[in-house]
This record gives C-alpha cells, sequence and structure tokens, in this order.
C-alpha cells in the first residue's frame, strides 16, 4: 500500500515537473497564500494555472506557492489576481467576502487582518480602503472630492476600440495599420487596470488575458497580412468571451465567415469580411446580434 501511494506521489511530481518545463521565459516567485487543506490545494492551484503560461504549486503546511510563468505572457499580480478571485488571500490581493463566503467549511481560513496591497472589489463602485484611511478625520475646510468622469469609463472599452481598428484595417488589407494597431493594443492590454472591474468582470478578462495579448503581439511583429488574419481569429474569439462588458454605444454583431471557418466582432451589420478584403468583402453573415447599449 505504502509503494502504491509512493508510485502515485512520483507520479504527481513528474506530471508537475513536464508541466511546468513546458513554460518558454520562465521565472518562479514563492508566494504566500491563504488556506487549510488539500481541497484549498487544489482550488488555488487551478485558479493558478494557464496550460503552457503559469503554473503554481502551493503547500498545506506552509502555506507558501512556488509560481513559475512565462514572463512575456503573465505576471505574478494577474496570477494572485486569480487566485484571490477564488476566495484566497495573498501577499498581493484579499479576496472578495462573497468569493470567500462560498468555501467549503473545511476552506475558510482565518483571515488576517493587515491588508495586503490591495483588496480585490466586487463592484467598480465599491473602493477598499485601509481602516487607517477611514478613519481620518476631516479637516475644518474640508470639500467634496468630484470625481473625474473618466473614472466612470470601463478600462475594456479601449481594448476593444483597438480590436475594432485591426479589424476595418484587415477589412482595407493594410498590413503597416493592422500591425501599428495591434502595438497600441498591446500596450492598452499591459496598462489594463483589471482591479477595478466588478468580481464578474475580473474572472472573464483574467481567463482570456493571456490568449488576447499572445495574438496581439503576434500580429504587431509582422506584417505578413495572411499571418495577421490568421491570429485575428484567435483574437476575435476571445474578444467574444469577455464582449458582454463592452460598453458599446452601438448594436454589434458575431459574423461567420463558412470559408475560413472564423469569426469575427463587428459595428456594421452589413458584411466587410476581414480575412479576405475586397477579394471576397460579402462572404460570411452575422450569427450574434450583442446590444450593450447604455
Amino acid at each position: 500500500m505504502k509503494s502504491l501511494k509512493n508510485i502515485v506521489i512520483a507520479l504527481m511530481v513528474l506530471s508537475s515537473t513536464a508541466f511546468t518545463a513546458q513554460i518558454k521565459n520562465a521565472q518562479t516567485e514563492t508566494v504566500k497564500i491563504f488556506g487549510n487543506c488539500d481541497m484549498c490545494k487544489t482550488a488555488i492551484e487551478n485558479a493558478g494555472n494557464i496550460k503552457n503560461t503559469a503554473s503554481v504549486h502551493w503547500n498545506k503546511d506552509t502555506r507558501m506557492a512556488e509560481i513559475t510563468f512565462d514572463s512575456k505572457k503573465t505576471n505574478r499580480d494577474e496570477i494572485l489576481k486569480r487566485i484571490a478571485l477564488a476566495g484566497y488571500d495573498n501577499d498581493q490581493y484579499l479576496a472578495p467576502d462573497n468569493a470567500y463566503a462560498k468555501l467549503a467549511e473545511c476552506c475558510k481560513y482565518e483571515r488576517q487582518k493587515k491588508e495586503p496591497a490591495m483588496a480585490m472589489v466586487e463592484s467598480k463602485s465599491e473602493m477598499v480602503m485601509p481602516e487607517s484611511k477611514k478613519d481620518m478625520p476631516s479637516s475644518e475646510n474640508h470639500t467634496d472630492v468630484v470625481m473625474p468622469e473618466t473614472m466612470e469609463s470601463n478600462p475594456l472599452d479601449a481594448v476593444f476600440d483597438n480590436y475594432f481598428a485591426i479589424n476595418d484595417a484587415l477589412v482595407k488589407t493594410n498590413a503597416t495599420t493592422v500591425k501599428a494597431k495591434a502595438v497600441e493594443l498591446l500596450n492598452v492590454l499591459k496598462a489594463l487596470k483589471i482591479e477595478i472591474l466588478n468580481a464578474e468582470e475580473q474572472t472573464a478578462v483574467t481567463k482570456v488575458l493571456p490568449s488576447i495579448m499572445d495574438a496581439a503581439k503576434s500580429i504587431s511583429e509582422t506584417k505578413d497580412i495572411v499571418k495577421q488574419r490568421e491570429k485575428h481569429k484567435v483574437l476575435s474569439k476571445n474578444m467574444h468571451e469577455i464582449i458582454t462588458f463592452y460598453s458599446s454605444t452601438d448594436t454589434l454583431y458575431y459574423q461567420y465567415c463558412p470559408m475560413q471557418d472564423a469569426n469575427w466582432l463587428s459595428k456594421d451589420k452589413a458584411i466587410k469580411n476581414p480575412y479576405y478584403g475586397s477579394q471576397m468583402l460579402s462572404c460570411g453573415s452575422a450569427v450574434e446580434t450583442i446590444d450593450n447599449k447604455n
């Protein structure tokens, strides 16, 4: 029985090593993540792992985790955000209260009073502030702070605006503009402040962000229109996963090209195929109408 247990452990170690070995540009860090049991271990590792991009190995006794990730596709913060959203406090983020409340009883670790660098929030309107700042007395000359309107804008809007710019340039078969707009999209993605999104948005975005960034990076590195269009298929598929959270003033359409077996998002009901441009501009059909108007 003991030998069987040793074999199982050995297989788990080999599997874990193989998973990590597939990660390119690997960077490894050690962080503290709160949890209690084997169920926590499974949940923490599942939340942090992304195939060929990120690997998390958590020790329930020490509550320390070794995270290995492709430094060109993701980073420590993004991994810890996903783990916090799954209900587990860590060095960088506090889990949302509703996520912690959903944990099984055996997983409900004792939460620390000390706040990490940032607390995850359940909605864009809920700000989490350290107690020391909450209790600060108001000045006699205190005036109400007026938040600028730009704070209300959804950070995903800039992501989609650049996506549509890439799409339009592909329709026009303008590889130079496609490349330039992909660079802009990549910069927007790198600066994306996921923490100001609500919990549902954060979960959806962190799931597809590595794939979106990878596709944008590939498009930005070439002026070969064929290669750009091929990566646009991947980009479009993943953008569709988060289209619900785009605050569009227009009705949007998810369209399909049978010749390429690929989709794309468009603000135009009329078909303008980005995979063929003027060669077969009207090839395709709308398969979904999306109305996210405010």
